[in-house]
């Protein structure tokens, strides 16, 4: 039987309706940005910018394009990631599944939530004095015949933007892990397997849609944030990536750029001067999240019916 609204509370009422307007408040703010951003990023991009570096300096309204930009994107992404999502979800493990002792539990907990709250410039400032200690040095870039390092590399981006995404990964598992039925544990063991089996074989399996959420929310903080990039990537335009005896991950050890900080150094405020580019950067970035929203949802999605099976 559906309730008839107009038997409640006029303060129910409006609350109710006040509900229904914040949502399409919300609704029309994020389709005004996505139809700004949809316009003015078609009208000034050109798909030969994808494939083209961008201007070597700090003008960039000359020719080049995006190339750079976006696999710094990626690559800090990636990497953030790659930290980021066994560690959050260990942690997540750790403090639904055992939690003792509990002091330390509740430290770690602690840990997690300052961390939240920590903006990221001050994440950013704390890696750049951390990483440009003598014995850290080997991750830093560090140009042939200097004598210290610069605390700046891919490898120290990535490592600080894990820490961004890292909360968002054991909440977004705790809330999973929680939600499991008591039941599903007791099931398991009277099976005869060993807890650490239950988390490995059942556990895990139930919250994979959890931990994508967590993951694709993580991936739109890392590749959104600007701060930490401009101290620890140095922000220029093209990738300089560091030749050395480490091989393939040499250019780990570089600097570069990502579409937040090109998009930045475009705008009104930085000293690029090319603002066409960067509606096109930030078209370019609003897609890429947004296919990268997706593939976790289509994986996601993909799991839980394997384990429901």
């Amino acid at each position: 039987m559906i309730e008839n609204r107009r038997s409640w509370a006029l303060r129910d009422r409006l609350g109710f309706y006040a509900c229904w307007a914040a949502g399409l408040a919300l609704c029309a703010i994020a389709a005004a940005v996505a139809i700004y951003m949809l316009v003015k990023g078609v009208s000034e991009l050109r798909p030969a910018m994808l494939f083209e570096r961008p201007s070597d300096g700090v003008d960039q309204r000359g020719q080049g394009g995006l190339l750079d930009p976006i696999a710094g994107s990626l690559l800090v992404t990636t990497i953030g990631i790659a930290i980021a999502l066994p560690l959050g979800v260990g942690v997540a493990l750790w403090l639904v599944e055992y939690a003792r002792p509990f002091w330390l539990a509740r430290l770690v907990e602690s840990g997690v939530e300052v961390i939240a709250g920590t903006p990221s410039i001050v994440l950013a400032v704390f890696g750049l004095i951390l990483f440009s200690e003598s014995f850290l040095s080997v991750l830093s870039f560090k140009p042939e015949g200097a004598d210290t390092a610069f605390g700046r590399s891919f490898l120290i981006a990535g490592a600080m933007m894990s820490l961004i995404a890292l909360p968002l990964i054991v909440g977004a598992t705790r809330e999973g892990l929680n939600a499991i039925p008591g039941h599903v544990r007791e099931a398991s063991y009277a099976l005869g397997k060993t807890k650490a089996a239950t988390i490995r074989r059942v556990l895990l399996p139930t919250v994979r849609p959890n931990i994508a959420a967590g993951t694709a929310l993580g991936m739109g903080r890392i590749i959104g944030d600007t701060a930490i990039i401009v101290i620890l990537l140095g922000a220029t335009a093209r990738l300089q990536p560091l030749e050395d005896v480490f091989g393939p991950a040499g250019p780990l050890r570089g600097t570069g750029s990502t579409l937040t900080s090109f998009v930045y150094n475009n705008s009104p405020a930085g000293e690029g001067g090319a603002f066409e580019k960067a509606y096109a950067a930030a078209f370019v970035l609003l897609l890429i999240v947004v296919v990268l929203n997706l593939v976790v949802a289509r994986i996601a999605g993909g799991a839980a019916r394997q384990g429901g099976r």
